[in-house]
């Protein structure tokens, strides 16, 4: 089972940048699909960008140029840049497999943009 490590968030004014980092346990991780998911208060939680093991991505159109998933297989961890952040980024992001795992959902890291 995939156990996952968020962190990297943060306080940040719109227009600000930050850098996610999800740390992998597990012995597949070159061969599995991951997402990046957020959850803003009083909202469900959405996938908001998926790296395949190719290293092929695709992203939500709310962050579609804004931000950038990426992997380090040497390293078993996953990346999500975030650029031009806006006040409606505020959530916790959580890292997961792609499609997500019920049982392998983290902490998660709080992303707050201030405007």
């Amino acid at each position: 089972q995939v156990q996952f490590v968020e962190s990297g968030g943060g306080l940040v004014q719109a227009g600000g940048s930050l850098r996610l980092s999800c740390a992998a346990s597990g012995s597949t991780f070159s061969i599995s699909a991951f997402g990046w998911y957020r959850q803003a208060p009083g909202k469900q939680r959405e996938l908001v960008a998926v790296v395949r093991s190719g290293g092929t991505t695709s992203y939500v159109g709310s962050v579609r140029g804004r931000f950038t998933i990426s992997r380090d297989n040497a390293k078993n961890t996953v990346y999500l840049q975030m650029n031009s952040l806006k006040p409606e980024d505020t959530a916790v992001y959580y890292c997961n497999l792609y499609p997500d795992f019920k049982d392998s959902w983290g902490q998660g890291t709080q992303v707050t943009v201030s405007s």
